[in-house]
């Protein structure tokens, strides 16, 4: 891990910094200014036994830092017939290289703009990187007149750019919400990675998390067997919380719903307890589910790799569904996962199995007619449905020692619409809501700072220079309402705004919405006087 400043210190760093957030040109040209590699702006590359296990092409051992990154001989050849496939295949890559004007309505949209200052973050400049080689290799105005064009051509200087910058995004797609021309910044960078990884230029907070889910089904290669025995753990813990014993239905064939979820809710802090309030939810309702000690993982590390790893990882859920006989899958609380399903997966994976039916509610008889195609229903709107037909006995007051704001996840929020549903559920939880600033939420959000596979600690400081704009919004209502609960739909902003609180908002603690749920529930054969949550807090007025 980077050594960090002082918030204060960090602050201050990024007010006074004299830069073009600040209204100082560069001293050079941006293509005169080479990447600069140094402490906590890089992450590490992957290991070469993660590569090897996927197939990646050139596992090798080497580092950013070093001079030479052991390319192929022939790597410029590799990256411009890539480059050249990848236009013909996808006619939204063509299309965002021709038609941006440069006009820099994104530009101070990046929340990594906004907390380096460095130009080479704005998005129109980012994609200007790859442009620039675009119009070198692909067009004949960038073939004559060259720099004058915006042409450069393919260097081992840019290819070293590339990868700074475009691990420097977090394909959060909010720059894409102002772009007047409909630009997505978010795929130039899924592109980039693209041609990078063709020449084994990858990050290991990436891959080795997509190697593991390709193993054993999840992130984090847990093994089906302790899998099974983490979850029954969870639920010692709920019966010791609220009396309630509850045995889940594992890798049962028959099951009307199968049930998955990113393995962070299972394995980590505070995801467990989201975990457990699932579990909670579907006792209460008697929903006959199952859970899939080998479709272990919602979450997709190869969304941020490459689209032939996302579609492989993202298939791994329905050929569980169809050997199960399930006729639907019910989603947790996830990023990556529900963008990958709501964006990619018609076009990706085709027809899912025909045992697959149209998901219905079996408790409020709901069509969720907008999972028709992917036969996937995500949990806060499955939710929000059961609370509308008054399927839950809650209690709100249970969560009255929270103080709760919700954080837009940026993946459910601006790549699936789901903007309404976890605040009616928040709502109906708890008496105690307060929105941050309107310009910082819904499809404005602004991003934890450290997804599409950021979330790692050597590069600790660019992520909280990221995540100043989101933290300075929660800090708004830490200040103004008291707030000291952070609520997401997301497992990747559980971690990433632990340490974004951790840092730039102490006190403030971040939690799934699901966990609220559950902590509201009045549960049939609970303790006659329940009087603490999942995290073991006392409820408000039982703290004797």
């Amino acid at each position: 891990m980077s050594k960090m400043l002082e918030p204060e210190e960090l602050a201050k760093d990024i007010a006074e910094s004299p830069t073009l957030l600040h209204g100082k040109s560069p001293e050079k040209e941006w293509m005169d200014t080479p990447a600069e590699f140094r402490e906590g702006n890089w992450a590490y590359s992957a290991k070469q036994p993660a590569l090897e296990a996927l197939n990646m092409p050139y596992p090798r051992d080497w580092s950013p830092d070093e001079e030479d990154w052991k390319l192929p001989e022939n790597w410029k050849e590799i990256i411009s017939e890539g480059f050249r496939e990848r236009l013909d295949k996808f006619r939204s890559f063509k299309i965002f290289m021709d038609v941006c004007v440069r006009c820099g309505a994104c530009a101070d949209k990046c929340h990594f703009f906004l907390g380096t200052g460095d130009p080479k973050n704005m998005p129109v400049l980012r994609a200007e990187l790859l442009r620039s080689v675009y119009r070198n290799d692909f067009t004949l105005a960038g073939k004559l007149l060259k720099k004058f064009a915006g042409a450069r051509p393919l260097t081992m200087e840019v290819v070293k750019e590339w990868f700074l910058y475009f691990f420097q995004c977090t394909e959060c797609r909010r720059c894409s919400v102002f772009c007047p021309y409909g630009i997505d910044t978010a795929e130039i960078t899924m592109m980039a990675r693209e041609l990078l990884n063709l020449v084994g230029i990858n990050i290991n907070w990436i891959m080795d998390p997509a190697s593991n889910c390709n193993r054993t089904g999840n992130h984090l290669g847990i093994e089906p067997h302790t899998f099974r025995t983490v979850v029954e753990s969870l639920m010692d813990d709920i019966e010791d919380i609220t009396g309630v014993s509850i045995e889940p239905s594992f890798n049962r064939k028959g099951a009307e719903i199968l049930f998955i979820t990113p393995s962070g809710d299972v394995f980590a802090d505070p995801g467990v307890y989201t975990m457990m309030g699932y579990i909670m939810l579907f006792e209460h309702i008697g929903l006959d589910y199952t859970l899939s000690t080998y479709a272990s993982e919602g979450g997709n590390f190869g969304l941020f790799n490459s689209n032939e790893l996302m579609k492989k990882l993202n298939a791994k859920m329905y050929h569980e569904a169809e050997r199960l006989g399930s006729k639907w899958i019910l989603g947790g609380e996830c990023g990556h996962m529900w963008r990958v399903i709501n964006q990619y997966m018609d076009t990706m994976n085709g027809p899912t199995p025909g045992n697959m039916e149209e998901p219905v509610s079996p408790i409020t008889g709901t069509k969720f007619e907008n999972a028709k195609s992917t036969k996937m229903v995500h949990i806060s709107e499955f939710t929000a449905d059961l609370i509308k037909h008054n399927k839950l006995k809650l209690d709100p007051s249970r969560n009255d020692h929270l103080n709760v704001t919700f954080h837009d996840s940026c993946n459910p929020s601006r790549a699936m619409g789901m903007l309404d549903e976890p605040r009616y559920v928040i709502q109906n939880v708890c008496n105690n809501f307060f929105e941050m600033p309107e310009n910082t939420i819904r499809e404005n959000t602004f991003c934890c700072g450290a997804g599409s596979g950021l979330n790692t600690e050597e590069i600790m400081d660019v992520r909280m220079r990221g995540a100043l704009p989101r933290a300075s919004a929660l800090r708004h209502v830490q200040d103004k309402h008291d707030v000291n609960m952070l609520a997401c739909v997301c497992a990747i902003d559980r971690a990433t705004l632990l340490a974004l609180t951790q840092y730039w908002a102490p006190d403030v603690e971040v939690t799934g919405v699901t966990e609220m749920v559950a902590n509201a529930l009045v549960m049939e054969g609970e303790n006659e006087v329940r009087d603490m949550d999942l995290r073991e807090e006392p409820y408000l007025g039982v703290e004797d």
